[in-house]
Order: structure tokens, then C-alpha cells, then sequence
């Protein structure tokens, strides 16, 4: 689920507290319900580190959440993101990461390496506090692991779907375009091609 940012929220980042800043708001903007469960979030970051997208992708239990690699980089390919962050709440406060949180960072480093998308931290988030990966230099350790790297055939797997999404991409903006050269309501136009209305209105300029 797209999160919706004000202008005044896409911002450039230049270290972790400036993300911390805008994920803190998005999660005290959850209810009070919501906010008692573990959310993920990826930011995508364009070449100047603007943030282009922030995307929910799962919503867990109050101690886990599941996310997915295709579920990760798949708007940051559709945004083209040369750059993600990874962001996650824990409700318990505690925000030191635990293994798990560091072995799935270290798998999605990994895959992003691949097929040419960045990850350069993730934030394990409170309400008034974070922990950087990056800035307690959990980041380059994983980047050093020598685990979970992609063997040939997972790299083979992985370009082919990287295409197949860019290619889909592109299809979906030609359809875009051809419907507005036809005067479509934006509204129609996001109902069939599932693109957003940013990505719409950014076609008309």
C-alpha cells in the first residue's frame, strides 16, 4: 500500500534522522490499533537521495511481520529507485534488531546487489526512537557476510523477473498515455493500468 507523503515529506536524505523523521510521523499516523502491530515499510530513493515512494508491504503481529523480495523491489523497479531503505516498527519498544531482523536485512542486500537496487539501511523504529543498521555499522558487516549469496540459476531467475516488471511497467505507461491523449479521467486511468496518480499527472507534464 502506497503511503501518501506531502511535498513537505519528500525530502533528500542525508543520514538516518532525517528518515527516522518522516517514518515517525507515517507510524503515529496509524491508529492506536494498527500501531500495536509490526509494520514494514520500503523507502525508494532516487539518484540524489530524494524519496520517491514509501510503500507498506506487510502488516504482522506485534512481534513479526512477513516480507517478501519480490513484494521489496518491486516498486522500486516500477519507481525506478536507485536506492531503498528498509524500515520497520517494533511496538514492544525495544529497538535493538535480533538476528532474524539481520539475516533477512542480509538477504535482501543480497538480492538488490543483483539486479542493480541499492539497500543502504533499515531502521527498526519506536515511536520516540530508532536504530540504524548503517549507522552502527551492521550494513557493511552483512555486505562482508559471505552468506545467503545468489548462486547462478537464482540470478538468472532474478533478472527475468527484474525484466518481466520493467517490462509491465512499460506496457502500463503506454496505456497511461494513449488514455490521456484521449482526455481519460486520471481516476480510470489508475482503475485499469494500476498505476498510481502521481505516476499519472508526472505523464502529463
Amino acid at each position: 500500500m502506497n503511503v501518501r507523503l506531502s511535498k513537505a515529506q519528500k525530502i533528500k536524505i542525508l543520514n538516518s534522522s532525517d528518515i527516522y523523521k518522516v517514518m515517525q510521523q507515517v507510524l503515529l499516523r496509524e491508529n492506536s490499533i494498527r500501531r500495536n502491530q509490526e509494520h514494514f515499510w520500503v523507502v525508494g530513493l532516487d539518484n540524489g537521495n530524494k524519496i520517491l515512494f514509501i510503500e507498506l508491504i506487510g502488516l504482522g503481529a506485534v512481534n513479526r511481520v512477513n516480507a517478501n523480495p519480490p513484494d521489496i523491489f518491486r516498486m522500486g523497479i516500477y519507481k525506478l529507485a536507485v536506492k531503498l531503505i528498509l524500515v520497520h516498527n517494533h511496538p514492544s519498544g525495544k529497538i535493538e534488531p535480533s538476528k532474524a531482523d539481520k539475516d533477512f536485512t542480509d538477504k535482501i542486500l543480497k538480492v538488490g546487489k543483483l539486479i542493480n537496487i541499492e539497500v543502504i539501511d533499515h531502521l527498526v523504529i519506536s515511536e520516540d526512537n530508532y536504530t540504524s543498521f548503517a549507522d552502527k555499522g551492521i550494513i557493511k558487516e552483512l555486505q562482508n557476510s559471505g552468506l545467503f549469496e545468489i548462486v547462478s540459476s537464482e540470478k538468472k531467475a532474478l533478472e527475468d523477473w527484474r525484466l518481466k516488471t520493467e517490462k509491465e511497467r512499460s506496457v502500463k505507461i503506454d496505456i497511461a498515455k494513449k488514455m490521456l491523449s484521449k482526455n481519460y479521467d486520471i481516476d480510470a486511468i489508475k482503475e485499469i493500468t494500476g498505476l498510481t496518480k502521481w505516476d499519472i499527472k508526472k505523464l502529463k507534464s
